[in-house]
């Protein structure tokens, strides 16, 4: 009896583990972005706040799973909303020129979405100046 009860929970157990759902992979459209934004001179210290609009250019929603920044001193942040085709939606990345080097800088942010291909990288540039 305890073998029957073992095999029959052992069976239930494996039947739970088995994933019979069919995962569909998104449609794929595409997308217009200005690939650099450039601040010009910056005091260093100073917080440049870049802004990036994404048109849908495609024939299906544009769904931008992630941004991230270069570095630490680069944070992006990206619309929650699938954008619609032919809308827009806007891209921000803040970089923290306190962290940065003096000169000529480019941070870059790559943008992970359901386009081809998924990577497209933007920069941020400027020179930033000692106070």
């Amino acid at each position: 009896m305890r073998n029957l009860i073992f095999a029959v929970s052992f069976g239930l157990f494996l039947t739970s583990c088995t994933n019979t759902e069919v995962v569909e992979v998104g449609n794929k459209t595409s997308m217009m972005v200005e690939p650099v934004f450039d601040a010009g001179e910056v005091v260093k210290g100073e917080v440049i706040r870049a802004k990036f609009e994404v048109e849908n250019t495609g024939e299906y929603p544009l769904v931008i799973a992630e941004v991230k920044g270069s570095c630490s001193c680069t944070v992006a942040s990206k619309p929650e909303d699938p954008i619609a085709p032919g809308e827009s939606g806007i891209i921000t990345a803040e970089v923290d020129t306190e962290r940065t080097s003096t000169g000529l800088i480019t941070k870059s942010v790559r943008i992970v979405a359901n386009t081809e291909p998924s990577v497209t990288e933007v920069a941020i540039k400027a020179t930033v100046k000692n106070k």
